[in-house]
């Protein structure tokens, strides 16, 4: 974990920061070669640049999203995004962590991706990466 993601962790509050320090571990496992860091406040990790996993803090627990989630085609990932092809689950406990499901997510994650890091050049087109 990067100093910086450690750090986002530790200003959680004591259940935010297990659910944080549980998705970190699994997400560093799962994606050795990814570049993380606090992208927009928040940590993310990506593979060649582009944007493949996150989580933040919000209002209903720690939202945990994948930038082409949508296409996963899982149930467990419940919030899709409408303009994008995001996906993503809220936990307000680490124990609603479902360690199967998140490294199926996370290995999912590496080979159906869309090209975020080219968003802005293609005017806000998304295409899919091989």
């Amino acid at each position: 974990m990067t100093p910086e993601i450690l750090e986002y962790n530790e200003k959680q509050q004591d259940i935010d920061k297990l659910i944080c320090d549980v998705l970190a571990g699994e997400i560093d496992r799962a994606l050795p070669g990814a570049e993380s860091k606090i992208w927009h406040s928040h940590p993310v990790w990506f593979l060649d640049g582009n944007p493949i996993v996150g989580y933040s803090k919000q209002k209903p627990g720690i939202r945990l999203m994948f930038w082409s989630g949508a296409d996963f085609e899982e149930a467990g990932l419940n919030v899709v995004g409408t303009k994008f092809k995001d996906a993503s689950v809220f936990y307000s406990d680490s124990s609603e962590i479902k360690k199967v499901d998140l490294r199926r997510w996370l290995k999912k994650s590496k080979t159906i991706q869309w090209d975020y890091k080219n968003i802005v050049r293609r005017k806000g087109k998304l295409e899919r990466l091989a």
